[in-house]
Formats: structure tokens, C-alpha cells, sequence
């Protein structure tokens, strides 16, 4: 089957058109340039925060949207018809909805979701032919690229020109510039379809791109052009590409990675101001007024705010000090999930060098996750029912951004999925140690013991031996009539699980735990750890604390807040 970028080019009086196919090539191409471009896009990356992660941050937005077009493909394979271009191009932004990277890679999602918004308008309305493809789509295109500018701009609770957004808004002038005049003839004297409309966007683009130095003071101190620019462009590259066939001129390097300065100095106050030590994103599930309230709450706490999507799932990405507070939002305002925070720690601010040592830590609730990177780790969310894949473990070793890295699976249900993550992290030259942890509760006594200025192996065997000196234990619901090792259990009983096995059978959680203690620190203990479910009141961790306290002597306990997690108490002993 011929494409139709390869229809155009061999026979220029073919409409260059954008239709499914054409949407398909363009996530192709848009993947390939971004994967080639990525370190020096990251090597540019300064603003908001200068992490060196943009790059590589729209790849895996782009590859998300990729593959859920690849999805809609696939669902048509064993038919004879083909999808439409609003099946295609809602797939393409909603797979970069939920795989957005990083501040530019949401913004990305969202301009592709305003795009979406305009090309998935109904047939009916745009007079399209049977394939789906755009007639005398120019105006369309135009129309698209317009939206996708004007949602970007609003998603960002502060807009800075120089950025993605301003390249965005170029590109989308330009297009609209093309347009046919009142007599019928192009702007520019050209016959005006969709591939007039893509290299106006891209020229526009680019000339965008080449003065954000002059317009943002951190890029002209650093000499670099916006790395969330000149990711935006190779996307453009590729949809001009996409629809006429014509790749154009590859553009010259922002700057060179040995040619930008060792540390980007502070910024002016109308920049980014170096403070938030927290990347966090999440996906929520709320609604308008929901995300009305959420705006407010995080602009409050920090940065860097940017939301996008709609109809009900929305990407949330904002630089906080206070990671705990940023998740507590969410679950105030709805459903958050697939939550990542990344500690940008003392290199906020500067242009980021690969840390030493970091920690990649599975936790198993939101309230876990901000104590954990508060303590310096990165995090991966294991929601219930929904366990990581060894591709979020790996994207979590990525982004630790470290030459060592010590990966806490916290489930004894992850050993194989986290040994296959630290193998392909390995492979791509970090050394990884897996520590075999088994619960949370282990996970956080190996971080506590967790000293960077160690030598690797001497802080791995300390973390090691902290973990496996912690005794866990669990209170779950019963879900049906079963045997275990304490007896017949009913549905709805309370399961007191120690190391992994039934040992207590109760119908009430106070008294359930309490068995379990008592059972836990028979065999001695120094220290009892209590992280407490969404539901659970203070009230059962002060009565849990005096039993400890009154029955066992020398005993300290400490208290953690986990959120939304599977058991509604987790227990640890030192």
C-alpha cells in the first residue's frame, strides 16, 4: 500500500492530504527524529529546570502516542476497512495524554489534543472523503494548529514566551498566514492544502525557535535555543515529512553538549527560580470543577504547573518542595495514579550532571511516595490490582539520572519483573543492585540506612541487611471462604499476614493488630513501623502506639500516612 507522503511526491497534482495513514507515518517519523535527536536536545535543556531529561521526556510521549495509533491499526487488521482520521488522531492524543514526560512532554500532549479537538470534528461538518483524509484541508490544518497553540497556553498557569508555547503559537500564525485570500488565491500564491499549511508551520517554527535565546534570559546566558522548541520542531519535521514527502533540512544544534557551560547560573526573577526540589506527575480522574480547585491548590505550592486533557482524565505535572502535598492535592480533587516523582535535588537549577548513587523504591500508596522522595528516592506507584511493568521500573532508573542505583521492588510478587528492569538497565551502562525487599515497610528501613558517600557495595550490603532485619506483616480483607495457615477464613474477615503467611484471623482491625504485634515482637524488636490506609482513623495508630509502649518496653513506634494502598495497615519490626 502506498502512503500518501509517497503519493505526493511522486505526483505533485495529487491533494497532499492528512488522513490515518499519514497520521500513522507521522508518529513513525516524529519517533525516529526524536530518538536521534534526544541527547542534544537534552544536553540543551535549561528551562524551566535545567535536568537534562526534555528530550528524552517527548520520546516516550511520542512513543506513547505511537503506539496507541499502532493500537487503532491493529484493531482494523483483520478487516477490510481501514480507521478514519478522528479514530486515529483522538488515539495519538490520548496515548500522549497518559504517556507525558516532563513539562514539555505534557504540553506536547496537549497540543496534540488540540489538534485532535479540530481533525476529529464530524465528517458531515468538513466535507471529507471516505478515507477520512482532510479536502481542501489547508484552512483545517490551520484551524488545528491554532487550537492546539491556544489549549497548550492554557494548560500552562503561567506562560513564559521563548518556550515550547511561543514556537507552537509561531507555527500556527504561520499556517494561518497561508490561507487563501478573499479571492480564492493562497496567501503566498501557492495552491494552499495541507502541505502548504505544514511547511508554512514549520518555517514559522523555526524561525521561532532561532530567536527564544533573545527572549528567555536563561537561554541566552546558557547560547541555547528552548530544548522544548527544538523537540516541537522535529515533530513538525516529521509531519511535513508525513504529508508531502519532503523531509526538511536538518536543523543545526542549539548548542553542542561540551560546548554548554558546566553550571547555568541562577535565573532572573521573570525566569524559573531555582527552588522546587520535586517533579511530580500524575494522571487523575475528576472533573471540571475538580480541576478548577486542583489548579488553584498546586499554583499555590509550587511551579512549573501544567494541566492538560479533559472529559473526565487529566495529566498533572507541577515542581514542588512539598511532594506529599502536590499528591494529597490530587487525591482531594479525584482519582490520581501512575504517580512519578523525581528529586531534582541540588542540581535544580544548574544544568544536571548523572548523580553518583540514587534509589528507585516501588511504593505502594501516595502518602509513601512523598516520604520516600523526600528521603531523596525515585518513585514508581504500585496501585492495587495494577503492578508496575518492568518498563515503568526502567523509565524510573532513567530517570534517577545516576551512575549507581539501588532498586527497592518492595513486593515479593516484583522479583522477576525488577530483575528484568535492572538487566536492560544494566545493558544501557548503570550499575544497578537489586535488593530483594518484600514489603514497604523493608523498603523504608533500607532508605533510612541509605548513605550516598558510602561506597556502593558497602551501602548496598548496609540497606541489605536493614531490610532483612525488618519482620513485616499486613491486615487484609478476606475476599472469600479459604484455608490458611491460621484456619478457615470467611469473606470479609481481617487477615493479620506475617512475612507473607496467614497467622491471624479477626473480625476487628484493633484488636486483629494487636495480636499481631504481639506475635511480631515476641522474638524481640527496637523499633515497630505503622503505615495506616486512606480510611484508617489516627485513632487506631495512638491505640496501637500505647499497646507497644505499655506492653513492651524499649520499644519505639513511628507512624506514616500511606494513602491509597491494598491493606488498610502495614506493620513493620526492627
Amino acid at each position: 500500500m502506498q502512503l500518501p507522503a509517497q503519493a505526493a511526491k511522486e505526483d505533485p497534482q495529487v491533494p497532499q492530504t492528512l488522513d490515518a495513514a499519514a497520521v500513522r507515518t507521522w508518529c513513525s517519523l516524529a519517533l525516529d527524529a526524536l530518538g536521534r535527536d534526544r541527547e542534544e536536545i537534552d544536553a540543551i535543556n535549561v528551562y524551566p529546570v535545567a535536568d537534562g531529561d526534555t528530550g528524552t521526556n517527548l520520546y516516550l510521549t511520542v512513543e506513547s502516542a505511537a503506539r496507541a495509533v499502532e493500537a487503532v491499526f491493529d484493531a482494523h487488521a483483520t478487516g477490510t476497512s481501514v480507521p478514519d482520521l478522528p479514530d486515529t488522531v483522538r488515539a495519538m492524543a490520548h496515548g500522549a495524554l497518559i504517556g507525558a514526560r516532563g513539562n514539555s512532554g505534557t504540553i506536547l500532549a496537549q497540543l496534540l489534543r488540540g489538534m485532535a479537538e479540530v481533525l476529529g470534528e464530524d465528517r458531515a461538518d468538513r466535507g471529507d472523503g471516505a478515507d477520512g483524509a482532510v479536502r481542501g484541508g489547508g484552512d483545517h490544518l490551520a484551524r488545528a494548529l491554532h487550537r492546539a497553540a491556544e489549549l497548550a497556553r492554557e494548560a500552562v498557569a503561567h506562560p513564559v514566551e521563548g518556550t515550547i508555547l511561543t514556537v507552537a503559537s509561531a507555527a500556527a500564525d504561520a499556517a494561518a498566514r497561508t490561507r487563501p485570500t478573499a479571492d480564492g488565491a493562497a496567501g503566498d500564491g501557492a495552491a494552499y492544502g495541507d502541505g502548504a499549511a505544514v511547511h508554512a508551520a514549520y518555517a514559522g517554527a523555526r524561525v521561532a525557535l532561532a530567536a527564544t535565546p533573545g527572549q528567555l534570559a536563561v537561554l541566552g546566558r546558557a547560547g541555547v535555543v528552548d530544548a522544548g522548541g527544538r523537540g516541537l520542531l522535529a515533530v513538525l519535521a516529521a509531519l511535513v515529512e508525513a504529508v508531502t514527502g519532503d523531509a526538511p533540512s536538518p536543523v543545526a544544534p542549539g548548542a553542542r553538549p561540551h560546548e554548554l557551560p558546566a553550571v547555568v547560573e541562577s535565573c532572573d526573577a521573570d525566569d524559573s527560580p531555582a527552588g522546587p526540589a520535586f517533579e511530580v506527575i500524575y494522571l487523575l480522574e475528576t472533573d471540571e470543577p475538580g480541576i478548577a480547585r486542583l489548579r488553584r491548590r498546586l499554583d499555590a505550592l509550587g511551579d512549573s504547573l501544567v494541566v492538560v486533557g479533559g472529559d473526565g482524565l487529566w495529566n498533572v505535572h507541577v515542581h514542588v518542595d512539598d511532594a506529599g502535598a502536590a499528591v494529597e492535592a490530587g487525591v482531594e480533587a479525584g482519582r490520581p495514579y501512575r504517580i512519578r516523582i523525581t528529586h531534582f535535588g541540588a542540581a535544580a537549577g544548574h544544568q544536571r550532571e548523572r548523580a553518583q548513587r540514587a534509589v528507585v523504591a516501588v511504593v505502594p500508596g501516595e502518602g509513601l511516595a512523598g516520604l520516600c522522595a523526600e528521603a531523596g528516592a525515585t518513585t514508581v506507584l504500585a496501585r492495587p490490582g495494577e503492578p508496575p511493568a518492568s518498563g515503568e521500573l526502567v523509565d524510573a532508573i532513567r530517570r534517577a539520572h545516576a551512575h549507581e542505583v539501588v532498586l527497592l521492588p518492595n513486593d515479593a510478587e516484583l522479583r522477576h519483573t525488577a530483575a528484568a528492569a535492572a538487566e536492560q538497565a544494566r545493558a544501557e551502562g548503570i550499575r544497578v543492585a537489586l535488593i530483594p525487599t518484600r514489603a514497604a515497610v523493608q523498603g523504608i528501613a533500607a532508605l533510612a540506612v541509605h548513605e550516598p558517600g558510602r561506597r556502593f557495595d558497602e551501602d548496598v550490603v548496609a540497606m541489605t541487611s536493614a531490610a532483612g532485619a525488618t519482620r513485616y506483616a499486613e491486615l487484609a480483607v478476606a475476599e472469600r471462604q479459604s484455608w490458611t495457615m491460621a484456619g478457615i477464613c470467611q469473606a470479609g474477615d481481617l487477615l493479620g499476614l506475617i512475612d507473607g503467611d496467614v497467622a491471624v484471623i479477626g473480625t476487628e482491625l484493633a484488636a486483629t493488630a494487636e495480636t499481631v504485634l504481639d506475635r511480631m515482637l515476641s522474638a524481640g524488636g527496637e523499633l515497630v513501623t505503622l503505615v495506616l490506609g486512606q480510611d484508617v482513623p489516627d485513632t487506631l495508630a495512638e491505640r496501637l502506639e500505647r499497646y507497644v509502649r505499655d506492653g513492651h518496653l524499649a520499644v519505639d513506634t513511628v507512624v506514616y500516612r500511606g494513602g491509597h494502598q491494598s491493606a488498610p495497615l502495614l506493620i513493620g519490626v526492627e
